[in-house]
């Protein structure tokens, strides 16, 4: 759509009377979207040094570590590329603004009206997506509704850090992104360069930390400790990264062993014979 058409279009509804400030940040948001484009056009994208950059970045543990996400649904574990790898990709690309608005917040419904967009500026490529938020919270007790401005703030951003995500991943070159995935996966397996009897001694140290017994990781992935491969490593790695952020749950992961009724009544037996 052109400038031209955009003026032509009708306007929506607006506040009789607009405040001082609201004028000059309207101002200032057009400003800043025009010296956006000429920036982005006096200095547009070296690809090479973008690939050079986005290589050295996903060489770095601590982007690898953080660079998948895994969250449960409908029974099974939903994983993939993760928004921490998303922003740093499109600091790699350059000229890509993006971000997340809240547009409208309605405390009487409990909900907020969210927009997740990104932009490259120098080829004009832009995504966006608008959707509700409700002001609730999954728990085990079920949904709880939230009042306090910190929690509706926290909740409106963890839900729209997925769209935001998706957005830069939809003006990013497929290419680009796939190199980048494959390269974080390798530097995880690679392990820094540690043997692989070291890595797995501090996996299963860091798991005990959280009370994961070493038991229970080796019923997760089949198999002892002693037979564990880089990539079971790996797969930890962004396993108890996900436990940190909240995304999915130790029991989720790892569930706990059930005891049948068989099984209780057999341990009664032997204890009293």
């Amino acid at each position: 759509m052109s400038y031209q058409q955009i003026e032509r279009m009708a306007p929506a509804a607006a506040p009789a009377r607009v405040g001082q400030g609201t004028a000059v940040e309207q101002s200032r948001a057009v400003a800043e979207v025009q010296a956006a484009i000429v920036v982005a056009q006096q200095c547009p994208r070296d690809i090479n040094a973008a690939i050079a950059e986005m290589r050295q970045s996903c060489t770095q543990p601590y982007l690898a570590e953080r660079a998948q996400f895994r969250f449960p649904r409908g029974g099974k574990t939903v994983s993939g590329p993760s928004v921490h790898l998303a922003r740093e990709l499109a600091r790699c690309w350059g000229n890509i603004q993006y971000g997340l608005v809240e547009m409208r917040r309605d405390d009487e419904f409990g909900e907020s009206e969210m927009q997740a967009f990104a932009w490259d500026v120098q080829k004009n490529s832009r995504n966006s997506s608008t959707f509700i938020v409700p002001h609730k919270r999954d728990t085990q007790g079920g949904p709880k509704q939230l009042t306090d401005m910190r929690d509706i703030y926290e909740n409106n951003s963890n839900n729209g850090a997925r769209r935001v995500r998706e957005a830069i991943f939809a003006i990013l070159p497929p290419w680009f992104v796939e190199e980048a995935k494959e390269l974080c996966a390798k530097t995880i397996r690679d392990g820094g360069g540690k043997p692989l009897n070291i890595r797995v001694a501090d996996a299963i140290k860091t798991f005990e930390g959280i009370s994961i017994t070493v038991d229970r990781i080796e019923t997760k992935l089949g198999r002892p400790s002693g037979k564990w491969t880089e990539h079971d490593i790996a797969q930890l790695l962004v396993i108890f990264q996900s436990i940190q952020r909240g995304e999915v749950s130790v029991d989720d992961e790892f569930p706990a062993p059930r005891v049948t009724a068989e099984e209780i009544t057999g341990a009664g037996t032997g204890a009293t014979s």
